[in-house]
């Protein structure tokens, strides 16, 4: 079996291709043309069909490289509905197209995801080397090529386990199956006395062949199957190990990890002037003086689009400088009032949207408990700004860059370029930061532009400090309403929900979804926003409550007008539905006289959801004795991400100083259930990570603006939670599932983290705060 364990990171060594000269030769995109070039290093393909015949033999005789002839002419039976494949495999059904190997043994796993910093890289390989029987130093991982990989649209919604970590699941075990298979065949024995272990299948005999020498007569160019032989999970060493991460190295050790880290040989540097607010107009440019100035190659203007492009980074900087003292703007736009902007947005054009309706006759008397929750806009304040490098030669585009969906971004690029896709290649390479839909496309689309008007060399783009934090799209501001009524026992007899919120998701649709190309001489119009459907949802995602509630209805009041560019921040509607339901769970077990973790649980039946909020609650001691020292609070709470994917609960106590309002988390405990966990100190990573995310949210952030312009430009203007405000402890406990799907858990926490903030700070202060960031003027006045 493959060997495990905490000592085992020499074995999760991995390629990475994409930081080398190498991934810029030219690729041929055609799928046959790709096969047939050996592009896709060292696969082997015997043959090729798109949908293989029934009656073709699973594997080829020994050393034939072709399919044996059926015995009898199969009888035709009537046409039956496919059988759905699972995760990503029914949209890309051939085996190969997410496993390959080698004649040397050596084994190439592809995915359509990207790693954003989760950890996935060092999942997939758990997966992959798990259920094919080798060690993980022996997979080459390939991510998120257009060139290279299945295409699973964008890395986002906790679906990269779920999707595609499925798929590399079921696609290992069974070409694994389908080598015992060869091997029994070129053995001359039966396949039940065979096994695999270490890349190779071994006999009872003691004859033992290489993965190498069994892909030979074996063609991996088939559909997958419905049904894999997938392992017992009881004999797992490599799924549910702690293996450390294989991107953390180079992070820790200042290596080239991200894109912003790439140098190719002979990049230019480029920077880009922005407009100053929404719509600017370009009046004059004296560009004459920048053009001679030391290291510039070129001024690249195409209507308001203004950049520079020079031979190191510190002249492309100056340059830019000198370039923006040099134009002259026209501002007209307009933002609306900050100081009244839910208001404002509850004013706008909205289409109504029942999101559920189980409420049947006359309300039932009861006490009725009404609250309005807000958020502001959030921005994502990724710490390293939007970079991407693009080389245009003989008509093909490269771009690397750290988008969520190098597919959708290729699109939107070829049609900016008024080229066909085929010629235009977007490689992943991962970012410093990267929490939805920030400035990755729209950095990519600038090295795209310019890389176009300057072909031949490679040409690196990187935003300003002051560029990321005004131009990338915001986390959209929402107004939530809720109205529940008690019955004389304190149980909920009717639950009424309103939110209002903008698009969650304006991703590259079309090429006017890339903000450089508003900037155009002819510009690109950005598809229309539309609704994100439920389950999934939008800005009413986790609306409907876990909760067993007798009538229920919820309503989204869906915004198409933006005032603000918005778009995707991680979790979307979850975070602000959830802090909005969570806390007035809270306010209800108040009114009802009940513990607010025995308030939730009489009123949760779902034994998974159960399960989480007991154990939470039992790590954390729960109930807290009262009374508490003066400004110590306790806050619980608890959500299904999506009401699909992993149930989290957490427990929050922390300390308000009533004098000066600054606040200190003493600890947090939290309780997860993501199914099958492939890395518990991956998963421990992701839901710390969120809940420190969601803390920064909750209390210290707020987009701000005037009529004209975004004034959050730098960290002085939007802050962020820093060191001093980590809590002291957090604790993440795991239910493992062991066979149970994948439940994506990298947004798990961003919700329940809020509202259980939310509830300790009002059981410290004696007062409910709804309108976030909680801290700051709003603590300081709560505090007195």
């Amino acid at each position: 079996m493959t060997p495990t364990g905490k000592n085992s990171g020499e074995q999760l060594r991995v390629a990475q291709e994409v930081h080398t000269a190498d991934s810029m030769a030219p690729v041929d995109m055609g799928r046959r043309r790709l096969l047939a070039s050996g592009a896709i290093t060292g696969a082997i393909t015997v043959g090729f069909t798109l949908f293989p015949a029934a009656a073709m033999a699973q594997v080829a005789g020994p050393g034939k490289g072709k399919a044996a002839a059926p015995a009898a002419a199969p009888v035709p039976q009537p046409a039956a509905p496919a059988a759905k494949l699972p995760g990503s495999l029914n949209t890309t059904p051939m085996l190969d197209a997410w496993i390959r190997l080698e004649p040397t043994g050596r084994v190439t796993v592809c995915t359509g995801k990207a790693e954003l910093g989760t950890g996935v890289r060092t999942a997939f390989l758990q997966i992959a080397a798990e259920q094919l029987d080798v060690v993980p130093s022996a997979i080459t991982l390939i991510t998120a090529d257009t060139a290279r990989t299945p295409n699973e649209g964008y890395t986002a919604g906790s679906h990269s386990l779920a999707d595609s970590g499925t798929a590399i699941l079921n696609a290992a075990a069974q070409v694994r199956d389908l080598l015992l298979q060869a091997a029994a065949i070129q053995l001359n024995v039966s396949r039940d006395t065979l096994r695999t272990e270490n890349g190779q299948v071994l006999a009872a005999d003691g004859r033992k062949l290489g993965y190498g020498a069994v892909v030979a007569s074996l063609d991996l160019h088939r559909a997958a199957a419905p049904v894999s032989p997938l392992k017992d999970p009881r004999q797992f060493q490599v799924i549910g190990a702690s293996l450390p991460r294989v991107d953390i190295p180079g992070k820790v050790a200042g290596g080239a990890s991200y894109v912003q880290d790439m140098r190719l040989p002979g990049m230019l540097h480029a920077r880009v002037v922005r407009q100053p607010s929404y719509g600017a107009r370009l009046i004059a440019l004296n560009e004459a003086a920048v053009r001679a100035l030391p290291g510039v190659v070129q001024v690249v203007r195409d209507g308001n689009y203004l950049a520079v492009v020079a031979r190191d980074e510190w002249q492309a900087i100056v340059a830019m400088r000198a370039l923006a003292a040099a134009a002259r703007w026209e501002e007209t736009a307009s933002l609306p009032p900050a100081d009244d902007i839910h208001a404002y947005l509850m004013r706008l054009p909205a289409r109504e949207i029942l999101v559920t309706d189980q409420r049947n006759g006359a309300a039932p008397a009861g006490r009725k408990l009404t609250a309005r929750y807000t958020k502001p806009y959030l921005t994502h304040g990724s710490i390293g700004p939007s970079c991407a490098l693009a080389q245009f030669i003989d008509g093909q585009l490269t771009v690397w860059t750290h988008t969520q969906g190098v597919f959708p971004l290729r699109g939107g690029l070829a049609e900016m370029l008024g080229l066909p896709p085929e010629q235009v290649r977007c490689v992943h390479v991962e970012g410093a930061g990267c929490y939805g839909h920030n400035g990755a496309d729209d950095v990519a689309a600038d090295a795209a532009l310019i890389a176009h008007a300057v072909p031949g060399q490679p040409v690196r783009v990187q935003w300003m400090r002051e560029q990321e934090h005004t131009w990338e799209p915001s986390g959209p501001a929402m107004i939530t309403d809720v109205a529940a009524t008690l019955d004389a026992d304190g149980k909920i007899v009717d639950w009424e929900y309103q939110v209002w919120s903008n698009s969650h998701n304006q991703r590259i649709d079309n090429a006017g979804r890339l903000m450089p190309t508003w900037a155009l001489a002819q510009p690109f119009t950005p598809a229309p926003p539309k609704p994100i459907p439920m389950p999934e949802g939008g800005g009413d995602r986790n609306s409907i409550p876990l909760y067993d509630l007798p009538r229920l209805r919820v309503r989204h009041h869906f915004l198409p007008d933006m005032p603000l560019r918005v778009s995707a921040m991680r979790s979307l509607g979850a975070y602000m539905n959830i802090f909005t339901i969570e806390s007035f769970m809270d306010e209800l077990a108040q009114a009802a006289g009940a513990d607010p973790v025995q308030f939730r649980l009489r009123h949760l039946k779902e034994p998974r959801a159960r399960a989480v909020v007991e154990l939470a609650a039992r790590q954390f001691d729960w109930p807290v004795a009262k009374p508490r020292a003066p400004g110590h609070g306790v806050g619980f709470a608890f959500a299904q991400y999506k009401n699909l994917m992993a149930y989290m609960a957490l427990a929050v106590e922390l300390e308000v100083q009533r004098e000066t309002g600054a606040l200190t988390v003493h600890r947090v405990v939290a309780a997860v259930d993501c199914g099958q966990v492939v890395n518990p100190d991956g998963v421990r990573n992701q839901v710390e990570g969120g809940i420190l995310q969601s803390f920064s949210w909750t209390l210290h952030e707020q987009l701000r603006f005037d009529q004209r312009r975004v004034n959050s430009y730098d960290w002085s203007t939007y802050p962020i939670l820093r060191f001093s405000g980590v809590p002291a402890r957090v604790e993440v406990n795991l239910i493992d599932q062991p066979g149970q799907p994948f439940l994506g858990a990298g947004e798990a926490s961003q919700g329940p983290a809020s509202a259980a903030l939310a509830n300790a700070l009002a059981d410290a202060l004696g007062r409910r705060m709804r309108d976030t960031p909680l801290t700051g003027a709003r603590l300081r006045e709560g505090a007195a």
